[in-house]
């Protein structure tokens, strides 16, 4: 127990906290910005089981904020669910991480998440966390949001049962555009760090057994101008009209909500998602594809390069890929289905 030293002596956590942590189970859906600042907070303060979960390959616009990553894990491009697995095991060697490259969907999350004791929200999208909010409801496996964006961003832990979920907060998603974005605000890696650091005292909290100690309120931050503001949401269901709640429209985990394309934030790039999962065998789809482009991969991805024109494919082993040079969905499927197939 000597490396955890210094937080066994802070009151909230002692010796018998540091077993508890060492005995969690902690999964982190998307292991960008907010996902990478969490899951290194977690792995040096000894939680015993980490499940990285990430869909996404490390690029070079991710080192501005992304602590986890570094110039050789884009050269490699590699999955950031590998990369942080890797950087991970360095940092904390005595902790079991597990490294999961999957796309979070209606048919996978609940056993992405179904032994974990707290689920931390590192992605950047609305469409998965109202996915990972009707999942945890579901399963009544906790769960602690955040948001980042510009200078400022909010964290709020919800659990099932005992608070208003986000739905509660935010029941439908935002308008296209009517939202600020990293594409169109940027984002500041001091706001990621102090808005990951938020949540993981939350999940430091209720994985040592304080859930008491747990905060009832949306906190939102703000490192440009300074200021903190704690938002109430304690009566946002009390009439208990919340479908999520209710259990009477869990829509999302239902999946007659969400899309099979995504325009990835700040990338330029679209991820297409077959409707029906297989298994690409890379060494057939290399010398397919070698006479119309430029082919490597490196057993995780395949990247592909037409010659006629300046798109890139980034192809993983369940079909799912990335076509990078569009944020049009039609174009990117017309791409994809002409390189891979229907």
């Amino acid at each position: 127990m000597d490396r955890y030293q210094k937080q066994i002596l802070f009151h909230g956590v002692g010796e018998e906290g540091q077993k508890r942590l060492l005995e969690s189970r902690v999964a982190v859906i998307g292991c960008g910005a907010l996902g990478s600042v969490i899951a290194q907070t977690l792995a040096r303060a000894g939680v015993g089981h980490l499940r990285i979960v990430d869909r996404d390959f490390v690029d070079l616009s991710n080192l501005q904020r992304q602590v986890l990553y570094d110039e050789k894990d884009v050269q490699q491009r590699l999955p950031k669910a590998v990369a942080a697995q890797r950087k991970l095991s360095e940092i904390n060697s005595e902790i079991e991480i597990e490294a999961i490259v999957a796309d979070v969907h209606c048919g996978n999350i609940l056993e992405l998440i179904k032994d974990a004791d707290l689920i931390l929200d590192g992605t950047d999208n609305f469409e998965i966390r109202f996915l990972i909010n009707d999942a945890s409801v579901e399963s009544s496996i906790p769960w602690v949001h955040a948001g980042c964006v510009g200078s400022h961003g909010q964290v709020m832990t919800i659990l099932p049962g005992e608070t208003p979920c986000l739905r509660c907060l935010m029941p439908e998603i935002p308008d296209p555009g009517s939202a600020e974005t990293c594409d169109t605000a940027g984002v500041l890696a001091s706001a990621i760090q102090v808005v990951a650091s938020l949540q993981v005292v939350e999940a430091i909290k209720y994985l040592t057994g304080q859930p008491e100690q747990i905060s009832r309120s949306l906190t939102i931050v703000d490192v440009w101008d300074g200021s903190l503001r704690k938002l109430d949401t304690s009566q946002l269901n009390q009439a208990k009209t919340c479908p999520c709640c209710s259990g009477k429209d869990r829509v999302w985990l239902r999946g007659d909500r969400g899309s099979h394309s995504t325009v990835l934030c700040g990338r330029n790039a679209v991820q297409f998602t077959p409707s029906t999962e297989m298994r690409l065998a890379f060494s057939e789809l290399e010398k397919r594809l070698a006479s119309q482009g430029s082919v490597r991969n490196n057993s995780f991805l395949l990247i592909f390069k037409p010659s006629s024109s300046d798109h890139e494919l980034t192809i993983f082993q369940n079909g799912r890929a990335i076509i990078s040079g569009t944020e049009d969905l039609v174009e990117a499927r017309a791409i994809y289905t002409r390189y891979i197939g229907q």
